[in-house]
């Protein structure tokens, strides 16, 4: 299914629009290697991104929640992005699947682990910690609430304010999938598609 709301050139923006743009293109997300490409050779937004300048006060406000749980969270980067492909399975989410199986790489997530992800299954993680997070990743996409006990082992393996930052990924990367599918016209990917190796992965 094409986009639905045309990708807009730099050059076409209001100033409200062009903030929020610099905010996504010159802020965090821009900083270092980039695992996949925040605009196109013109330097129209892509994915989610694109959608945000509809209402810039709403937009700025969630691309700033983005960036806080991608870059100011004291989450680890594995649990981030093994989180990340979490909701992006439950949501079929084709943009988010591939987007953060490329950084996951770069996180040093295995094959093994991402087609456990891909799949919505609990990878083989030899860490406690991340095995917390990642089964209450798993939970909170499939009844939306933890139990006393899934909430004091996550409590107790990140703490209150980690179990919020994940609580809060969740839900930023849940609503991306959704706008995705609203405005970029996203179609859900085929959860029996077979996982993309290395170097079928964008």
């Amino acid at each position: 299914m094409p986009a639905r709301i045309a990708g807009r050139l730099p050059g076409e923006l209001d100033e409200q629009q062009a903030e929020v743009y610099r905010a996504i293109t010159g802020g965090p997300r821009a900083a270092g290697p980039q695992a996949f490409p925040l605009t196109d050779e013109k330097g129209r937004l892509h994915g989610p991104f694109n959608a945000m300048l509809l209402s810039p006060p709403v937009g700025m406000a969630v691309q700033e929640v983005g960036a806080a749980v991608r870059y100011a969270s004291l989450l680890t980067d594995r649990v981030r992005e093994m989180a990340i492909l979490v909701v992006a399975a439950h949501w079929n989410s084709t943009f988010e699947r591939e987007a953060h199986e490329a950084v996951g790489r770069s996180c040093g997530l295995t094959d093994a682990e991402l087609n456990a992800l891909r799949a919505g299954e609990l990878p083989a993680l030899s860490d406690p910690a991340e095995r917390a997070a990642i089964r209450a990743t798993l939970t909170l996409t499939r009844t939306g609430v933890l139990d006393d006990r899934e909430y004091y082992h996550a409590v107790a393996e990140w703490g209150e304010r980690g179990l919020f930052e994940l609580t809060a990924l969740v839900g930023y990367y849940a609503l991306l999938a959704l706008q995705l599918r609203v405005f970029a016209g996203e179609a859900p990917a085929d959860p029996c598609d077979p996982p993309q190796t290395e170097s079928g992965t964008r």
